[in-house]
């Protein structure tokens, strides 16, 4: 029997091979990374959700094209402005706490530079090193870069890349316009009596899409991804079809 994990001797690593797996690129931030894979799939997913709700909805209570574009364009513009708006405000809530922090940890490290260091050295023991080597390491970090060891070891941040606000904002309301369009395009084109069907078998190809390339690019298994997006827009165009139709026919 074999153990999964093997523990590396150092033996067959040299100071020349020192480096990143070369398909473990390291050079951008995961955080930047995961805030506009955040950004973008949630936008997207949710332009495709809410216009088709909307469009599917009104289907259910008119044939009236006129009145289910209104609909749909009045939906899209208001959700990517809201997308925007909401991503922007969230954002620099957590830009304002990141940079509050840094403030902090340059106060402390101003103020008490070798408590500070004590700290840094008993997190790095704290992951299995050994007092001295923990030290070492925590000196040598200090001297090199002293926010950035400590942002990162104590706070889990990079002082060179904060999350950006406007990269959220821009993110959320570009792919809300283009999940949005999807179904608004083809509710409005194809002919009242295979609009609804039509723009649920597009609908629900978006969303299969989408939760693939999210669960692609986080690196995560694709399926649970692909079939909550699939399952979450089918139920929303349900229950709005559902509520037109019933509006429909008591108002008509």
């Amino acid at each position: 029997m074999t153990s999964e994990t093997t523990e590396p001797t150092g033996d067959a690593v040299h100071p020349e091979d020192i480096g990143p797996h070369a398909d473990e690129p390291h050079h951008e931030g995961v955080a930047s990374r995961l805030n506009w894979l955040r950004a973008g799939v949630l936008g997207a997913n949710d332009g495709i959700v809410s216009t088709a709700g909307i469009v599917v909805g009104v289907a259910g209570a008119t044939t009236d094209r006129s009145a289910i574009v209104v609909a749909g364009v009045a939906g899209l513009v208001a959700g990517a402005m809201s997308m925007a708006a909401g991503e922007y405000v969230s954002v620099s809530t957590q830009r304002d706490s990141e940079k509050a922090l840094l403030a902090k940890e340059r106060r402390e490290l101003r103020e008490d530079p070798d408590d500070e260091l004590a700290e840094l050295a008993d997190i790095y023991a704290g992951k299995g090193l050994d007092a001295d080597l923990a030290l070492e390491v925590a000196r040598q970090l200090t001297a090199h870069d002293a926010l950035g060891a400590h942002a990162e070891a104590e706070l889990g941040l990079d002082p060179d890349e904060l999350t950006s606000p406007w990269a959220a904002a821009w993110a959320s309301m570009i792919s809300f316009t283009l999940g949005a369009l999807l179904p608004l395009l083809t509710i409005s084109l194809v002919v009242a009596s295979a609009r609804v069907w039509v723009t649920i078998v597009a609908v629900t190809a978006a969303l299969a899409l989408t939760g693939f390339v999210s669960a692609r690019l986080g690196e995560a298994p694709p399926g649970r991804a692909v079939v909550r997006n699939m399952a979450g827009g089918l139920f929303a165009m349900l229950v709005t079809f559902l509520v037109g139709s019933l509006l429909g026919t008591r108002i008509g």
